[in-house]
């Protein structure tokens, strides 16, 4: 059973309460999906762990290897040219995620602080709202990605097992219990693994949500101290995701990569026949690894992208800041503009005015539209309750470029760049092995 005990303590005010009361975890709340998910999946989340995790490791033992395995050696169906790699790919890619999934539940205490909704009680309501819209539209996600893979897989198993009715004479009904059991193994193990993407993907969406909030900080308050504390918090968030799913991600990478190199060998090896009805299963297989593995990279280079451009927002509103200060001329002083008082300590701060906010809030999936993009246009006011020295704002300046969070694998920052070597890498290795195979040079 899911912990239903409210993430506040006892004793809070009313009105705090009432304020939160969107996070008390139910059984109708924003995880219902993803509870039903792991409940169908037999995945034990719960806090009676001996006889559910006996009941999941049973029923992962049994789709994942067992069912496979048994159809194999039974002989329902004619030999498939690539069955074998297909079966040893999905199974690896299913153990993977399995493991992997019970050690972030187990370690984060529950799939509520998983997706750090414990945490969200501190954030604007915009960004609730947001997150949990997110939640409901993962699930959607997910299913978009199972769906019609096992409606292929469904499909290209009947052709085959309609095949084995006629060559082998087995029983139709035979044929439609062996045809079922795959099909539910495949399922089992696809969903399997692109449930622990989705999660990396939802949780990775919440720190975007956080970052665009922090970009407004600048021009709402000004202030310093409010942005070194959601700096902070928004680093220690992202230092959790990148310890609890490295592991994942590099293990998934190592596999994909191995799997779609071996099916490179196995599709281009001499005399080898490669058509719809032999090698059909290999390329749903692939497409579903990869998507998977292309999610969690997505995701992770995003969120490093949007929290290493906030280093530029923090310069651009400081420049503004700084030379705004001085526009005011001692001679010809303009009315609009408060009086200078020095160099390193202007007697004002500015921020955005409020209408001019709109251009940070916009979709966050076209990368060529910043945060910064609220600072765009200075159209800046007086600014009177916070008085901020030049001194603090270049300190704000270079503490954000010498601490520059994004997700991590073993030291290694998960940008662009590091999509690139990567994706150059693969590159390379391809045409290595098919100058070796095809001869191409």
């Amino acid at each position: 059973m899911p912990d239903v005990s409210p993430l506040l303590p006892p004793g809070k005010p009313p009105a705090t309460t009432a304020r939160f009361a969107r996070c008390a975890s139910s059984a109708n709340d924003e995880l219902r999906s993803f509870r039903a998910c792991l409940a169908w999946l037999c995945v034990d989340h719960s806090s009676s762990p001996r006889v559910a995790a006996v009941g999941s490791w049973a029923v992962f033992l049994l789709l994942a290897v067992a069912a496979p395995a048994a159809v194999r050696l039974l002989g329902t169906a004619p030999p498939r040219p690539f069955d074998g790699q297909v079966q040893v790919s999905l199974t690896l890619a299913a153990s993977l995620a399995y493991v992997c999934l019970r050690a972030l539940l187990h370690r984060a205490g529950g799939l509520r602080r998983l997706l750090h909704l414990d945490s969200l009680r501190r954030d604007s309501e915009d960004v609730q709202a947001g997150y949990a819209a997110q939640l409901a539209r993962s699930f959607r996600v997910l299913a978009c990605f199972v769906l019609p893979c096992a409606l292929a897989e469904a499909a290209y198993k009947a052709y085959w097992y309609r095949a084995a009715a006629a060559a082998y004479g087995s029983p139709w009904w035979w044929a439609a219990a062996a045809c079922a059991v795959e099909v539910a193994s495949w399922v089992y193990r696809v969903a399997l693994f692109f449930m622990v993407c989705v999660l990396f993907r939802v949780i990775c969406y919440l720190q975007i949500l956080r970052m665009v909030g922090f970009a407004r900080e600048f021009g709402r308050f000004a202030d310093v101290a409010t942005v070194l504390q959601h700096h902070r918090r928004i680093r220690e968030q992202l230092r959790k995701i990148s310890h609890r799913y490295r592991k994942f991600i590099v293990c998934s990478l190592v596999l994909v990569s191995a799997s779609q190199f071996a099916a490179l060998l196995a599709t281009t090896r001499p005399h080898a026949i490669v058509n719809l009805a032999t090698a059909g299963e290999l390329a749903l297989c692939s497409v579903s690894l990869v998507a998977g593995l292309l999610m969690c990279l997505y995701s992770a280079a995003k969120i490093t992208h949007k929290t290493q451009a906030m280093t530029s927002v923090a310069a651009a509103w400081h420049a503004d800041a700084t030379v705004h200060a001085f526009d005011n001329d001692q001679e010809n002083p303009d009315p609009d503009l408060p009086p200078t008082a020095g160099y390193l300590a202007p007697a004002n701060a500015y921020r955005v005015a409020a209408g001019d906010e709109s251009g940070s809030g916009g979709d966050d999936d076209d990368d060529s539209r910043s945060e910064c993009s609220s600072l765009d246009d200075p159209k800046y006011v007086p600014f009177q309750a916070n008085n901020i020295s030049f001194q603090k704002r270049q300190a704000l300046v270079t503490y954000l470029e010498n601490n520059r969070a994004g997700i991590t694998v073993y030291g290694f920052v998960v940008d662009r760049a590091w999509l690139h070597a990567l994706f150059m890498i693969e590159f390379s290795l391809v045409m290595w092995l098919l100058g070796k195979t095809v001869g191409i040079s």
